[in-house]
């Protein structure tokens, strides 16, 4: 049955109504699209829920989950006070036709007793996996869960978590799920900061710094583009384009777009590199990247 594409979605905790809901959309010959995330939706979330619809059809089901997932945090990061408005994430879901939000709780999933974690080796190590050791199996570890109550579907993530969707990409593949996983283009504001969550954290004039970063990656690009291949002159030319504006770095990196390895210096005219960085304003971590090689259409 179609829905009218302003209609309040169903929202339903429990893991196991959600797997009933997709089943019994499967079960009536509809298409199933889940969207991941932590909720504080923003733009950037509602262009992967507008893509997830377009992929099933007007009679598919569309599911959005909401979890901000502990296992995912270290001791340190912003676990308690990530925003969490599931009434004002409902409502916007409702603008762009989801079906179904699934916000369970974290007991409810990771009941007592639980034991059981995913890694994904050599992809999940470099870059934030430095700084941030247990996130990437915390990551993959929600994701599995959230695909299993899900079943067969098409996944939609955003490509700002570079890293985060190659590991998702390899854990479907690597444990067969019945999944197509997609990665759509980061959204971007006016002066080309990535739009995410934590943005709002920036003080205006911290704001303000964070235009540096969209910036120094579109100098890169320009400089690529006019046929550099130095990996050196092109990290440096980010670095530069930050100096002054972040107050601190985790890293600064172009490796294989594909396996996330350091890649041959100087590049070939074959190879698809990711520029990618990690840093701070104030006390907000933001990430960004761009793939050298390939279009990108939210910098060019």
């Amino acid at each position: 049955m179609d829905r009218p594409t302003d209609a309040v979605p169903a929202v339903v905790h429990a893991p196991e109504a959600f797997r009933a809901a997709c089943d019994q959309a499967r079960t009536e010959g509809r298409r199933v699209a889940l969207v991941p995330t932590m909720g504080a939706l923003h733009v950037g979330h509602l262009a992967l829920m507008a893509e997830a619809r377009r992929r099933v059809g007007v009679g598919g089901l569309v599911a959005v989950s909401v979890f901000v997932n502990p296992t995912q945090f270290g001791p340190a990061e912003d676990f308690a006070r990530y925003p969490r408005e599931l009434d004002a994430d409902v409502a916007r879901c409702a603008t762009v036709g989801v079906d179904v939000v699934f916000a369970p709780s974290p007991r409810e999933m990771y009941p007592a007793g639980d034991q059981t974690r995913v890694h994904v080796a050599e992809l999940a190590a470099p870059m934030c996996g430095v700084t941030r050791p247990v996130h990437f199996e915390g990551v993959a570890t929600v994701v599995s869960k959230l695909l299993a109550l899900t079943g067969p579907c098409v996944a939609i993530f955003g490509r700002k978590d570079y890293q985060q969707l190659q590991v998702i990409s390899r854990l479907a593949r690597d444990l067969f799920l019945p999944v197509e996983v997609v990665g759509l283009p980061t959204v971007r504001e006016a002066d080309g900061l990535a739009l995410s969550s934590r943005n709002r954290y920036l003080s205006p004039a911290d704001r303000a710094r964070a235009a540096a970063i969209p910036a120094s990656l579109r100098a890169a690009r320009a400089l690529y583009a006019d046929g550099e291949r130095s990996t050196l002159a092109l990290l440096d030319t980010v670095w530069m384009g930050l100096a002054g504006s972040v107050d601190s770095v985790d890293y600064i990196e172009l490796r294989d777009a594909m396996e996330l390895t350091l890649p041959i210096n100087p590049l070939s005219e074959e190879t698809r590199a990711v520029l990618a960085v990690a840093l701070k304003i104030g006390h907000t971590r933001l990430i960004d990247n761009t793939v050298l090689g390939e279009v990108d259409v939210t910098l060019d």
